[in-house]
């Protein structure tokens, strides 16, 4: 065994018992995972809500304090040397998160730590061929990634109150878009179409030192989904087909674990990167508030995994982490909009040869973390317990 171990301290024969060793609060990250992740100090949060934007709402022709509620749930790309953020944002036109309307804002910066923000989303409802999937509940929960080519392609969550779905749009600048729509409407016959799904993680590479779509076997691939891990595939970026088992079922990838910080839900982050050593997915892993999560950490909480996947096959999974490598420890991330604490990974960018991981704080602001291969920190402590 490699001296990174697989297993974190306390266990896995005292989590699966239900139990959890005393005093033992240090991680050890595999050879295969990314990470540590370390928080720049005095940076954080780095984007919140601004109640002086304003925005001429095309649906409701009023003006509208768009990013006036909160902004939490960021993509991530690098375009022209500058890292841009597509963050979503929450107006205060209802009484909770769901209910009011989400936009994407635009921020970019030099140093992927200092942002500049623009003043007017840049994908939201309108009067167009979407409409009737994305208002009023909006545009949500972004992930973005970039071809070879230079096309840039975004998967968020279009919401209209009733179903949630998965929506592309492309562009070229991350400020124009085109939308194509839910991205399952013709697989299958529509088969899948009505069925809520959401939160998809393109596969991506470093490829000539920059982050870009990648292929496996000839096609395009994703891994989706919130209560389980599935997969998607498409030869145009724009259509997708699920993949299903010999029942024609969706076939589950990866799914919760009893007694984890995953007990709960098992959610798809920003893109899964394939390395020599495998796929990497990284999600989010919501944790059981019952007696079926982990003691360790808060009931409902959202903590940060990863799983590795076979390079060959993206469907087989190897390995993943027994407990996250980013949790909830700042004062805004473990209270906001979401009082049962979140760090939410949706973007991250290869940038000046880091990793810059961008994550929502509660459902209310935008943080990152940074990934230094040559120096790597160590991951987020199990607790907040001295050892």
């Amino acid at each position: 065994m490699n001296k990174r171990l697989l297993e974190f301290t306390g266990g896995i024969g005292l989590l699966l018992c239900g139990h959890f060793a005393i005093g033992q609060n240090k991680s050890v990250l595999p050879e295969w995972a990314f990470g540590g992740f370390a928080r720049p100090a005095n940076i954080n949060p780095i984007i919140s809500p601004d109640a002086s934007s304003q925005f001429l709402d095309p649906m409701s022709k009023k003006l509208v304090h768009w990013e006036a509620n909160d902004t939490f749930n960021p993509a991530a790309a690098v375009k022209n040397g500058k890292v841009v953020v597509l963050y979503r944002s929450e107006d205060k036109t209802g009484v909770k998160i769901g209910m009011r309307t989400s936009r994407l804002g635009y921020a970019e910066s030099s140093d992927g730590l200092h942002f500049t923000r623009k003043n007017k989303p840049v994908l939201y409802p309108a009067n167009d061929s979407q409409k009737e999937y994305e208002w009023s509940g909006g545009c949500e929960d972004p992930r973005v990634a970039v071809t070879e080519d230079g096309t840039y392609v975004v998967f968020y969550t279009q919401w209209n109150r009733k179903t949630p779905r998965l929506g592309v749009a492309t562009s070229k600048d991350l400020i124009q878009w085109k939308k194509h729509g839910p991205i399952f409407q013709d697989a299958y016959k529509g088969k899948f179409f009505n069925i809520p799904h959401k939160s998809a993680s393109i596969l991506t590479h470093v490829k000539n030192d920059k982050q870009v779509v990648a292929k496996v076997n000839g096609k395009y691939f994703m891994y989706w989904g919130e209560n389980a891990v599935y997969g998607a595939t498409s030869t145009n970026l724009v259509d997708w087909t699920p993949i299903t088992d010999n029942q024609g079922k969706l076939k589950v990838l990866a799914a919760t674990r009893p007694g984890y910080f995953d007990s709960d839900l098992t959610e798809c982050g920003p893109p899964a990167i394939l390395t020599d050593k495998g796929i990497i997915l990284f999600y989010n892993g919501k944790n059981h508030p019952g007696d079926g999560g982990d003691k360790r950490f808060n009931g409902n909480s959202y903590c940060a995994g990863q799983m590795l996947f076979s390079k060959t096959d993206p469907t087989k999974l190897v390995d993943r982490l027994n407990v996250p490598f980013l949790r909830p420890m700042q004062p805004f991330e473990k209270s906001g909009q979401y009082v049962n604490g979140t760090v939410f990974i949706e973007g991250m960018a290869w940038f000046k040869h880091k990793w810059y991981l961008y994550y929502g704080c509660a459902d209310s602001r935008v943080s990152v973390a940074v990934y230094d291969p040559a120096h790597p920190a160590p991951p987020d402590p199990i607790t907040d317990k001295a050892n």
